[in-house]
């Protein structure tokens, strides 16, 4: 005999937070004044019992939430998280011009499970669109979750599973650029610090890397590439067995944390930037600036990704059912003493 699945419905909202159906609706659809205490208690039992306005109540209600959602995955004593808020920055301020409020979420723990009930939190404040820069590399759960009831858009990352707008840097060409900068300047043993691969991020960065040393006929050689977690630790141990066990001229690091790491390991060798050693890093920092010498880097152009990403979103909510598209924008080579 199959089992019979009941979902939750409005009735069962109003019984769990101990008000009318009434209130709930109006809480829903926004169409009479309900106190704030009122508004705790339906939004607490939506997200307990997992309850979602189908798209057609969405449409009854009288007037937009106008306010869109964010979720990025930020981590304690991570400097990676300011990338993320220099994004936020430009969509907030560009969806302030249009009315809308940002509600931000941090992923602190990188788990599935977590940003799966970060989204279903959002469901129950009825955000009219969400900004997600996942963890996962295939966001099928999404199609549960989101049922089409609003407008996604990626940032940063481009996974699979899920039809959104993606807004990113050109993570290939920046790493293309900065490897072939170290080639033209006479390097052919240029080492890769990398964060582990499965994200666009680092797939990119990587496939770059490999792209300049084929175009320019200087054989990849894996034994000269590290991949590890993106933490200080990581950076600094995967430069120390790097430098152990190959003879490099440059090293082209694909993070800001893993460049931080290794900077340290370097500054504790005394190794000679560029004498002994030529680097470029990813990402632009305030730190790669007051290093000795200041880093070369390649820059990403965070708060642009961040108002580009706030106009697709404005762009979708007026015209929904378009299909997904993918927008890039450029990264730019900051040459500095380290190369």
């Amino acid at each position: 005999m199959r089992a019979i699945i009941m979902r939750s419905g409005i009735k069962q909202v109003a019984e769990h937070a101990g008000v009318s159906i009434a209130s709930v609706s109006h809480v829903i659809n926004n169409t009479r004044y309900v106190s704030d205490e009122v508004k705790r208690k339906v939004h607490q039992a939506m997200e307990e019992l997992d309850y979602r306005p189908n798209s057609a109540a969405r449409s009854l209600r009288s007037q937009k939430s106008n306010t869109i959602g964010l979720i990025v995955p930020v981590l304690p004593s991570d400097t990676s998280n300011f990338f993320f808020m220099m994004v936020a920055q430009g969509i907030q301020y560009t969806l302030k011009q249009h009315g809308y409020h940002l509600l931000l979420s941090n992923n602190t723990t990188e788990q599935i499970e977590d940003e799966q009930e970060q989204i279903k939190l959002f469901n129950s404040k009825l955000i009219d669109g969400l900004f997600i820069a996942s963890i996962a590399e295939d966001v099928s759960y999404l199609t549960d979750i989101v049922r089409s009831n609003y407008p996604v858009v990626f940032i940063d990352r481009k996974p699979t599973g899920y039809n959104g707008d993606s807004v990113l840097a050109d993570g290939i060409g920046g790493a293309y650029e900065a490897v072939q900068t170290l080639i033209i300047k006479g390097h052919r043993r240029i080492g890769m610090l990398t964060g582990e691969l499965g994200i666009t991020t680092s797939n990119e960065r990587y496939e770059g890397y490999k792209k300049a040393l084929a175009d320019h006929d200087i054989p990849f050689d894996s034994s000269i590439v590290r991949i590890a977690e993106s933490n200080l630790e990581s950076g600094y141990e995967s430069m120390k067995d790097l430098l152990a066990e190959q003879e490099i001229t440059a090293l082209f690091i694909a993070n800001n944390v893993l460049t931080m790491g290794a900077m340290k390991y370097m500054q504790e060798r005394r190794i000679q930037i560029p004498a002994e050693l030529a680097i470029i890093g990813f990402d632009d920092y305030d730190w790669t600036q007051i290093t000795t010498p200041p880093l070369s880097v390649i820059r990403q152009p965070s708060y642009e990704i961040g108002v580009k990403s706030a106009e697709i979103m404005l762009e979708r909510i007026e015209n929904p059912g378009s299909i997904g598209k993918e927008y890039r924008l450029p990264t730019a080579l900051i040459l500095r003493g380290s190369c």
